[in-house]
């Protein structure tokens, strides 16, 4: 091989690295870094109606629920999240009775996730503690306030439209949530949702 193209083949091969250099620095900040999102959907009391069964009176433990979170990716497949959830209202009702128990979660999670490919795709899953809050309130002067601390744990999957932007779709369920008057519950939360990258 003449002086000339090994010159130009060794500088072909540098300008290739560089660009790999460059491409994988990328990919690892595509990887890493912190994100903030929303989600909605619907959240069910497991038990909440339960203690109503035959007694007259009806209850409906279903209601819209929403979360607002933010989170940091340490690395490809390990991140974690703070979310405040607003698990939305459990209604019972019968002739001249009337209340509700409003519930809400404030929780810290770590988040496995396993990105399929350049699909795009990232099933995960969650765990971790939740701080609680249920009030009860009535037409008949009945009233509680109860908080309490216990896990949280889910699955999901995320879709990276772009760099910057995915969605997710996860079932989450908060174990216990309330106590005393208020009443407990697990609930489950089914959403869909949205994040952005920075």
């Amino acid at each position: 091989m003449s002086k000339s193209k090994t010159i130009l083949a060794t500088a072909g091969f540098a300008a290739a690295a560089a660009f790999a250099g460059a491409a994988l620095a990328q990919d690892k900040t595509q990887e890493t870094g912190a994100y903030a999102g929303l989600s909605i959907g619907q959240a069910k009391g497991k038990d909440s109606c339960s203690a109503f069964a035959g007694s007259g009176i009806s209850c409906d433990d279903k209601d819209t629920a929403w979360k607002i979170f933010g989170g940091y990716q340490f690395m490809r497949y390990l991140g974690a999240e703070v979310a405040y959830t607003d698990l939305g209202k459990m209604k019972g009702s019968a002739p001249g009775l009337s209340f509700e128990t409003k519930a809400n979660a404030w929780e810290l999670v770590a988040v496995g996730s396993y990105p399929i490919g350049t699909s795009g795709f990232a099933p995960y899953v969650k765990a971790g503690f939740y701080r609680g809050e249920a009030k009860l309130s009535s037409n008949v002067g009945v009233s509680a306030k109860e908080t309490n601390n216990d896990w949280t744990a889910g699955l999901g999957v995320r879709y990276d439209i772009v760099r910057n932007f995915a969605v997710r779709a996860e079932w989450q369920r908060y174990n216990s949530v309330g106590g005393g008057d208020a009443g407990k519950s697990d609930v489950d939360v089914l959403s869909i949702g949205a994040l952005y990258k920075f």
